[in-house]
């Protein structure tokens, strides 16, 4: 027979425990939401503004703003508006109660640039309710956002036969830009595809549509037959019914035990290839046209081989083309100089080649394939 444990032990482990899930639940809650912030920066605003009261003429009105700056970035924008009323407030009250013993120009400077600011914080804080985050968290989206974008411009590792190098480079130095490639590789390790996008516009315009379409593009190139993977990827445009929702691409798959391959483009500039035989360029124009711009779009290949010491080049407008100057000659500039700078190897050859073309404000993107 089990003696029963006595009546005091069974009503204090209960009540134990369910205090600390209760705290615990407290303390979870308090971290996800901004009660600690709203506290921090309240205690904060009424110690400036005691010290406003306790030193008349030392602590400055303007020192309230430092609170309100704070909180327009951790603050979400329901309780932001609320906040910069209760900073307002706390200046209301410290001012009417000093307002005998000092209020000059200076004072009246400060409280005008205080209600201001406040003003710039509400109107803001209106405008981000759209998105529904706080200041520092919209930045971090933005930056997920950004990594999530160069991660898929990766390329995967290939057989030590083959070097494969990319280079994307923004308008304006900005982090997103509507130049993109994707890469692939099949299961096996014998078929590589990778196709380089030029979305339209530039910078930040296109990089939440360059950012769908890589996501949706990286889907496509290694689930569909290299031969539907353009024709998939004009219906995808072609359902998202955007105002500018056209793109130029250019696709390629390669067999990487033959070196065989096809290329395909839609509306981009052709891809090159040096031959090392003869150390020329070899222009491979493709026909085919824009992206998500008519439905059922026929895309013909170019089909060639990359042979030993063999290297292969595609990219984007951004880098061959300039207001005043034709594509034509953009590309046979771009040639002169890879074959100057190729010359010394291929290793970080894309980034040389892209760093010897002119600034200029629009995206630019280039992939290097060299056959060892």
């Amino acid at each position: 027979m089990v003696a029963a444990p006595s009546s005091d032990r069974l009503a204090s482990v209960p009540a134990r425990r369910v205090f600390s899930r209760r705290w615990n639940r407290a303390l979870r809650r308090y971290r996800s939401t901004e009660f600690t912030w709203m506290l921090l920066l309240g205690l904060l605003t009424v110690v400036i503004g005691a010290g406003m009261y306790q030193f008349v003429g030392i602590v400055p009105v303007s020192a309230l703003i430092i609170p309100m700056v704070m909180a327009n970035s951790v603050l979400g924008p329901r309780s932001l508006p609320w906040f910069v009323v209760f900073v307002l407030g706390v200046m209301v009250v410290v001012v009417a109660a000093t307002a005998e013993e000092a209020l000059d120009g200076r004072r009246v400077g400060g409280i005008v640039v205080a209600f201001l600011v406040g003003l710039v914080i509400l109107v803001s804080s209106f405008r981000r309710s759209q998105l529904g985050v706080a200041g520092a968290r919209g930045e971090s989206m933005l930056v997920d956002l950004r990594d999530r974008i160069t991660k898929q411009g990766l390329i995967p590792k290939l057989p030590d036969a083959w070097y494969a190098e990319s280079v994307t480079r923004s308008a304006g130095a900005s982090s997103f830009a509507g130049d993109f490639m994707v890469g692939s590789l099949s299961r096996d390790g014998s078929r590589f595809q990778v196709v380089v996008v030029d979305v339209s516009g530039k910078g930040e315009q296109a990089g939440t549509r360059s950012l769908l379409l890589s996501g949706a593009f990286g889907g496509l190139l290694g689930a569909m037959p290299p031969a539907e993977f353009l024709p998939a990827a004009n219906d995808y445009l072609l359902r998202q019914d955007w105002l500018e929702g056209f793109a130029t691409a250019v696709h390629l798959s390669v067999a990487l035990d033959t070196g065989e391959f096809e290329i395909r483009s839609a509306g981009h500039p052709p891809a090159v290839q040096m031959k090392a035989g003869s150390g020329r360029w070899a222009v491979h124009e493709s026909e085919g046209p824009i992206l998500g711009l008519m439905p059922d779009a026929e895309f013909k290949a170019v089909c060639g081989r990359l042979n030993h010491g063999d290297a292969l080049l595609m990219f984007t407008d951004g880098l061959v083309e300039t207001p005043t100057r034709d594509i034509s000659l953009g590309i046979d500039k771009l040639l002169g100089q890879g074959e100057r700078l190729l010359r010394s190897g291929f290793e970080k050859g894309a980034v040389r080649l892209i760093n010897q073309s002119p600034a200029v404000n629009d995206d630019r993107a280039l992939f290097l394939l060299h056959r060892r």
